[in-house]
């Protein structure tokens, strides 16, 4: 395993459609175990292969109970993820995103979803999600399709974490 740099704003990658996974041998098992390594270097709870540069369309997530802490977060991989159910509430909540530092933002997403997609080594895989698992899904599948959490919102903050000033940003994409 080793870790990837995550690509930021303006890189191409991060706005171009992902292809399919059509082969599911060492080199996508590799980038797999790449994946979750940087991911929890970073930390994030999720990260798409285009975010490390990667154009194919593979997710992980990985997440945890907030009420719960005892219990231990739950690792997701998702190979060519799509959503075949998602509840029509939408559920406004704060983004931030590795690809675009520095910023954060309110979107609206569905509150619960079913992901179908198929694991590492191929095999089918249908998840249910809800609440801030059901967000995860929803922000790395934009990934794949070339869509950052800042073009499904009009205000964007710029938050400055040395000192933890926040200011809106209007109309401007990072």
């Amino acid at each position: 395993m080793a870790l990837r740099e995550v690509v930021k704003v303006p890189a191409p990658v991060l706005r171009r459609r992902a292809q399919k996974v059509t082969e599911f041998g060492p080199e996508l098992q590799t980038l797999v175990d790449d994946m979750i390594e940087t991911m929890r270097a970073e930390p994030g709870v999720g990260l798409a292969a285009p975010q490390v540069g990667v154009p194919l369309r593979v997710i992980v997530v990985e997440y945890g109970d907030d009420e719960d802490e005892t219990i231990p977060p739950k690792l997701f991989t998702v190979i060519n993820p799509e959503f075949s159910r998602a509840s029509p509430e939408l559920v406004s909540g704060t983004e931030g995103c590795l690809s675009i530092p520095g910023f954060v933002g309110d979107v609206d997403r569905h509150e619960s979803l079913t992901v179908k997609g198929f694991n590492r080594r191929g095999q089918a895989v249908s998840i249910k999600a809800n609440g801030w698992l059901a967000r995860i899904f929803q922000h790395e599948v934009d990934h794949l399709d070339g869509v950052l959490f800042v073009d499904r919102d009009e205000k964007v903050w710029r938050v400055d974490e040395q000192t933890t000033q926040v200011s809106i940003v209007d109309n401007e994409s990072p």
